[in-house]
């Protein structure tokens, strides 16, 4: 099918329901691969707190500089969340990419605790819209039956950085000598992600004139409010939360717990990890449309709240990988599916503004996370104490998809009776 105004081909949907057919059509492939880009600027952000300790900056204000960035993130994904639309995300997306470049070229000339903290705050803003547009248009270009695999290819993209920048940056490093040169360098990862948008955005505005007009354009406040106040998305939105409140004291504490308890090497805990995210995601991600995906979700979240309550007897450096390995494996599920079940229960205009919603309680766990571990550790708390709490909030999120569970086999059964009655069959009234 070809656009008559623009002569670009129009991405091929069913007429009734305007859902995508394929899963891996140009425009899906060009957002993931702008996504990988972007993320690349926050992957080389691993050494940071280094960094700060390397400029001078006094130890009370690295952890805050250091978090400025997530917070920026939370405190302006409803902003986000409120503003973009189909319509309008292409745009977004490309000043977002200007933004991040700009960012990242600033820090080889900001020294000072001010200029740092208004540039974290800046680079956070530039990320949410980058990360947000790219969601609000991607949703479009995936087909609601492969969504498992679809968000498990999306999740690769924004892995593989976590992988890559590291290397390149202790690569670089010996030669500079300054990490915010390397920003500076790495800033050049925003200009194939730009051309690819500004090149392609002639084909995205074409193929996205199959999707209904009322899909592009901004919900309406009522709408919005009634789309929130719906049981399945404040569940899942909670169970999100929960899960990156847990991911991000990993994220955060794991070196103090690895020292505590004189584990392996720290080094390599995140690389077994992250790797273990991107096979299962990889070699599984076909599999995730054809499970029930809730029940998987339970499955694997009882496992990684197991994974919590072992770690801190990890006894021996090949215990302490097994066990990295099988948390990758546990979020490698866990989390491109419960992204696809919001995709699943939200109606096509709503499923951008639900999966940054979900993204935006990711920003809640990342903020929530460091604030409450770190408030713990200094009123004494023991480090695997932490593994305790995690756990715990495991089992409430199980708890809460249980519930997602139950609910949702009453809407089926009960949309099953209403199909029934109106055709006419017997016996189901």
């Amino acid at each position: 099918m070809t656009s008559p105004a623009a002569g670009v081909p129009v991405l091929e949907r069913d007429g009734s329901t305007s859902e995508p057919k394929r899963l891996l059509s140009f425009e899906f492939v060009l957002l993931s691969a702008v996504s990988f880009f972007g993320f690349c600027n926050i992957a080389v952000f691993y050494s940071f707190f280094s960094y700060l300790e390397r400029i001078g900056v006094p130890a009370e204000w690295r952890g805050f500089l250091l978090g400025l960035e997530p917070m920026a993130a939370f405190a302006l994904r409803p902003v986000a969340i409120a503003f973009l639309h189909a319509g309008n995300a292409l745009r977004a997306l490309v000043f977002s990419l200007v933004m991040i470049a700009v960012a990242l070229c600033a820090y080889a000339f900001t020294t000072s605790l001010a200029g740092l903290a208004v540039l974290r705050i800046f680079h956070g803003a530039a990320f949410v819209f980058l990360v947000s547009s790219i969601l609000t248009l991607i949703v479009h270009f995936i087909p609601k039956e492969r969504s498992g695999q679809g968000f498990g290819i999306l999740s690769v993209a924004t892995l593989l950085p976590y992988a890559v920048m590291p290397f390149v940056t202790e690569a670089l490093l010996p030669r500079t000598g300054d990490e915010a040169i390397i920003y500076a360098w790495i800033s050049l990862f925003a200009l194939p992600a730009l051309i690819l948008t500004l090149c392609c955005g002639k084909r995205i505005r074409a193929a996205l004139e199959g999707v209904d007009s009322a899909v592009m354009g901004r919900p309406a406040a009522y709408e919005f409010l009634l789309n929130v106040r719906r049981a399945d998305v404040l569940l899942l939105i909670a169970v999100n939360l929960l899960i990156y409140f847990c991911h991000s004291t990993v994220f955060f504490f794991m070196k103090s717990l690895a020292l505590q308890m004189d584990a392996g090497n720290i080094g390599v805990f995140f690389p077994i990890y992250t790797l273990a995210m991107i096979v299962v995601r990889i070699c599984g991600g076909a599999y995730f449309d054809r499970v029930n995906q809730l029940r998987a979700i339970e499955v694997f979240m009882a496992l990684l709240a197991g994974f919590f309550l072992v770690f801190a007897h990890a006894a021996s450096a090949e215990a302490f990988y097994v066990l990295a390995g099988s948390y990758g494996l546990c979020l490698g599920v866990v989390l491109p599916l419960l992204n696809s079940t919001m995709f699943r229960i939200s109606p096509p205009r709503f499923r951008g503004v639900n999966t940054n919603l979900a993204l935006f309680s990711m920003d809640a766990g990342f903020f929530l996370g460091p604030f409450a571990g770190g408030a713990l550790l200094a009123g004494g708390c023991p480090p695997t104490r932490l593994l305790d709490v995690c756990a715990g909030f495991v089992c409430l999120a199980l708890v809460l998809v249980v519930v997602l569970e139950r609910i949702s086999r009453r809407e089926s059964r009960d949309t099953g009776c209403a199909d029934a009655v109106a055709r006419g069959v017997p016996g189901e009234e």
